[in-house]
């Protein structure tokens, strides 16, 4: 449990601010009428979402056995951002950007459930949401501009 107490490390602060820039560019790009910058954002946003969901595996297989029990909604938090990122790339642009952006809002809104219970821990949390708020508005705006 002391683990889940700890600071991030800056290192992933930097990096993880640094996963905005993609979202960022990418929606300008798209305000600026660049054709391929909305797929470019669709593919970059559906790679993200993916690994959001590799962070619950890694909780899962590190749990302790006194965590008994969040095996199987860890798991799933693990895989369904994967599987909705899959399918958002088989949409028409438009809303496979707004799949995206709803399902990264919603990713964070399961994690932060998660972490009510001690099972994420709050200062990923803190990033979590400041990350995703900035992807979730570049995805949304992409949607809007495809």
């Amino acid at each position: 449990m002391a683990a889940m107490n700890r600071p991030l490390p800056p290192s992933a602060l930097l990096l993880g601010a640094a996963g905005l820039i993609p979202f960022l560019g990418l929606a300008a790009a798209s305000a600026l009428g660049f054709g391929w910058a909305p797929s470019a954002l669709a593919a970059y946003g559906a790679a993200i979402l993916a690994f959001l969901g590799a962070v619950h595996w890694g909780l899962a297989l590190r749990a302790p056995d006194s965590e008994s029990g969040a095996e199987l909604p860890r798991l799933a938090l693990g895989v369904l951002p994967s599987l909705i990122a899959w399918v958002a790339l088989l949409l028409p642009l438009r809303p496979g950007l707004a799949l995206l952006a709803v399902a990264i809002l919603a990713t964070s809104a399961a994690e932060a459930a998660a972490a009510a219970r001690g099972l994420v821990p709050p200062a990923y949390m803190r990033l979590r949401w400041a990350l995703s708020i900035g992807a979730a508005t570049s995805l949304g705006l992409g949607a809007l501009l495809a």
